[in-house]
């Protein structure tokens, strides 16, 4: 039995991330401290230490003298996040379901079915679920590093993740791509999971190129 140890500062880093996500804390305001020890019940080392961490992933960004602020989404970050995502997260996809054995066959499906009760369910958990889905195709692969570079990407895209599914029929489009595309996977078609993967997260980000154009022009 694995027992993980999750320490202060990593429960910390969630919850704040989480308040990203889902747009409660205010986009370049200063990230009030005192505040958040307080109704945290923490004291502020461990604070800032997952305020650091939460710079490191690109949500927070700091000021000399004025603290940590949430960074703003754009549609810079928006393309640069998703170009990479496709250059890397296909290829590894195909790869982990060519090597995936019965047990990374199974934390898949459960990633699957933890994601759709969500979508149905809990909508402010869909980012944090979807991350988990998309990395339980990658890690069967054992590449180290190509699966924390897709997690840090993912972590990066939850924001966006909500903006691209709030239009009416996006969810349900993204549980259809999700179900085929893991139906695909576990049959160990390689080619085929790489195709769809690409254009799974290509249409997200010709979507999201339509949000910020029709944000902008609004």
């Amino acid at each position: 039995m694995t027992i993980v140890v999750r320490t202060l500062a990593e429960r910390i880093f969630d919850v704040i991330r989480e308040r990203i996500v889902e747009g409660k804390l205010p986009v370049m305001e200063p990230v009030r401290q005192d505040a958040l020890a307080a109704e945290l019940g923490v004291s502020k080392i461990p604070l800032r230490e997952a305020l650091a961490r939460l710079e490191h992933e690109g949500l927070l960004t700091s000021q000399a003298n004025r603290g940590w602020f949430v960074r703003p989404m754009s549609s810079d970050q928006a393309e640069e996040i998703y170009l990479l995502r496709l250059a890397i997260e296909p290829a590894a996809a195909a790869y982990a379901c060519s090597v995936a054995n019965e047990a990374d066959h199974k934390a898949a499906i459960q990633a699957f079915e933890v994601l759709d009760a969500a979508a149905k369910e809990n909508l402010s958990d869909v980012a944090v679920r979807n991350r988990e889905y998309h990395v339980s195709l990658v890690r069967p692969g054992k590449r180290l590093l190509t699966t924390q570079l897709v997690e840090r990407l993912e972590v990066l895209a939850e924001r966006y993740v909500i903006a691209h599914l709030q239009p009416a029929g996006r969810g349900d489009r993204a549980h259809t791509e999700h179900r085929d595309l893991l139906d695909t996977w576990l049959t160990g078609d390689a080619a085929k999971v790489q195709s769809m993967l690409t254009q799974h997260i290509a249409s997200t980000l010709d979507d999201l190129r339509a949000h910020f154009t029709a944000s902008q022009t609004g």
